[in-house]
């Protein structure tokens, strides 16, 4: 069930993000020779005028193969052909459409909550060291240690990255926004892990579930994962996070695995993750990602000309080598942590 699951899960985000390059393609004239899920062999497929539809043996990947992307082509239809504004908008769809369906997953799972939390406090338990130390019932947690807060998953989220339990808070007090420096949590030190872990003993107010919440809900949570993208790669840089800390898909199949375990909404939860975190991933300005190529595009769109196909070929080559090698590093990470 879980290797379904993870299939599944694979197979929708796949899909829809590859979708998303096709549909632009198709509304700005480039042909599309294939439209593949999945990669290495092909099992069936169908051709639909110039579109043949491929369902391939791997569920790794998936592709979109235009006239001309990555060939020199003089055909009209072809993707070097069409104005590169069209062409950014196909190199972007990708991404943009794995962001549409985190939200829409978001939405739905906001949806099924009895309320909504807020980042408001709403009271204290007893003796509690943060209530002695400056925050105060009715406080609005906008930031912590100067990163906004938009939902409060972003707040639980900071809290997991503070040191040694202390965090500056800015919140909104009686209308005005302020800073508390140096607000502190009890600790203890977890038997299994053997980290510290913080005690947070306070309780927030609920929000009421209409549809405008639930929208701006949806909304921030959506934001507020894609953003998690670029805090998780600061902390690999400065090395609050250790490289093999990181995942490929077995560490992922794993994941869903345990989601699986826990429900329908467990499993909603990662494919949203997924699914918004490969559409921020892709758009890095990095060779063979999408981001790579709207480099290219955005260099093309200032100077009025294209980058010579032949260098953008190599710097793309070198991009897959250096992202296949990176792919192995996580997958034997993953498969030591399993062991």
């Amino acid at each position: 069930m879980s290797i379904l699951v993870s299939i599944l899960v694979f197979g929708v985000v796949i899909m829809i993000h590859e979708l998303g390059h096709f549909i632009m393609a198709k509304s700005s004239g480039i042909r599309v020779n294939e439209f593949s899920i999945g990669m290495g062999p092909q099992l069936f497929g169908k051709k639909v005028g110039d579109t043949e539809y491929s369902v391939r043996a791997l569920p790794i990947g998936g592709y979109v193969a235009m006239e001309g992307e990555d060939e020199e082509s003089d055909a009209e239809d072809s993707f070097n052909s069409a104005p590169v504004q069209n062409r950014i908008g196909v190199v972007v769809a990708g991404a943009v459409m794995n962001m549409i369906l985190g939200f829409l997953v978001l939405l739905f799972l906001t949806s099924r909550q009895s309320a909504i939390t807020s980042r408001t406090v709403y009271g204290f338990y007893e003796g509690a060291m943060t209530q002695q130390t400056g925050l105060m019932a009715g406080d609005e947690i906008v930031a912590i240690n100067g990163r906004k807060c938009y939902i409060a998953n972003d707040v639980i989220y900071e809290f997991a990255r503070t040191q040694n339990g202390v965090a500056d808070f800015t919140v909104i007090r009686n209308g005005e926004k302020i800073l508390l420096e140096d607000v502190t949590f009890d600790t203890y030190i977890d038997e299994e892990t053997g980290l510290k872990q913080m005690v947070i003993d306070f309780s927030v107010y609920p929000i009421e579930k209409t549809i405008p919440n639930m929208l701006k809900e949806a909304g921030n949570w959506t934001i507020s994962i894609a953003r998690m993208v670029f805090l998780s790669l600061v902390d690999l840089v400065t090395g609050n996070v250790a490289i093999n800390q990181m995942s490929g898909p077995v560490g992922i199949v794993s994941t869903i695995s345990d989601a699986v375990s826990y429900g329908l909404e467990s499993v909603l939860m990662i494919l949203a993750m997924i699914t918004i975190n490969l559409g921020v991933f892709n758009l890095l300005p990095f060779p063979a990602l999408d981001g790579g190529r709207l480099v290219f595009l955005l260099v093309e769109l200032v100077r009025g000309k294209p980058v010579d196909q032949k260098y953008e070929m190599w710097v793309n080559s070198a991009g897959i080598v250096i992202l296949l090698g990176f792919m192995a590093f996580v997958t034997f990470s993953d498969i030591t942590r399993l062991f």
